[in-house]
């Protein structure tokens, strides 16, 4: 079903993002603003209309049953030249509540898997990610 509704590389970015915030069941304002910012970064807003994407990510999100195929269908599409940087994303947005679950953890290692990053360098991104995520919600270096 996700096959028919994500045709270009900037909604394959943009479902990526919503799977990442809603890997653990919630989808909070803060975190849309955040997938709203980033998308808005990379210079997307004029291609996308993000409340289209997120009905179509909503339309079929309780359909995937394997999110190594998903990813994979996703990151095909995207084919990143910067895997570094794309992973640092989805971290940033599974950590949108300030905790990694185990969906999330799973979710993160798939992606990790599909992009062919090793697991010394997903742990030091995680790590960093972890660590801004304290300095921007407590405040504290």
């Amino acid at each position: 079903m996700y096959t028919e509704k994500i045709k270009t590389q900037d909604a394959a970015i943009s479902h990526l993002f919503f799977h990442c915030c809603f890997k653990d069941g919630r989808f909070t304002e803060k975190e849309i603003d955040t997938v709203s910012e980033l998308l808005v970064k990379a210079g997307f807003h004029g291609k996308l209309n993000f409340k289209d994407e997120i009905i179509k990510y909503r339309s079929y999100d309780t359909t995937i049953t394997d999110d190594a195929s998903y990813v994979r269908y996703l990151v095909q599409l995207i084919q990143p030249a910067n895997e570094l940087a794309l992973y640092s994303y989805c971290i940033e947005l599974c950590l949108g509540d300030a905790e990694l679950s185990l969906e999330e953890e799973n979710l993160l290692n798939v992606i990790a898997a599909e992009l062919s990053i090793p697991a010394q360098e997903q742990s030091v991104i995680k790590k960093l990610a972890a660590e801004r995520k304290v300095v921007e919600t407590q405040q504290l270096f």
